[in-house]
């Protein structure tokens, strides 16, 4: 398992840029909308892991209602793993509340399931599959 990204949540992409791009110098790979779970991303390099900024493009987004709720800031940590399911049904095993027990497909196209903070000591943590 390995650290992929780290996830903060932004009312603006276009103002946090700022800070992470020119003030950090950490690179722009992509920016991204992924409709299914209304928000946009932008994710930069920092040496092969990311940081992605999460903006919400509808009320309706857990990104938004997180904002609401706690403010900008630190939203999840994503481990990539081989293979979701796997993955998926050991927690499962290990009785640890899972968010999604079936993958959906999330940044890139790639297979992504959140499992529940409540059981991850208040953080919310992502898998994404290789």
């Amino acid at each position: 398992m390995k650290l992929d990204h780290i996830g903060i949540a932004v009312k603006s992409i276009e103002d946090r840029l700022h800070i992470w791009k020119d003030v950090l110098g950490l690179d722009l790979v992509s920016i991204e909308e992924i409709k299914d779970q209304k928000v946009k991303v932008a994710k930069l390099d920092i040496c092969g892991t990311h940081i992605e900024l999460l903006k919400s493009t509808s009320e309706e987004s857990a990104v938004f209602k997180f904002i609401e709720k706690k403010g900008e800031g630190l939203h999840h940590l994503c481990f990539l793993v081989v293979d979701i399911e796997k993955a998926l049904a050991g927690m499962k095993s290990h009785n640890v509340r899972l968010i999604d027990e079936v993958p959906k497909i999330g940044a890139g196209g790639k297979k992504i399931a959140f499992i529940h903070p409540k059981d991850m000591g208040g953080v919310l943590i992502e898998l994404r599959q290789e």
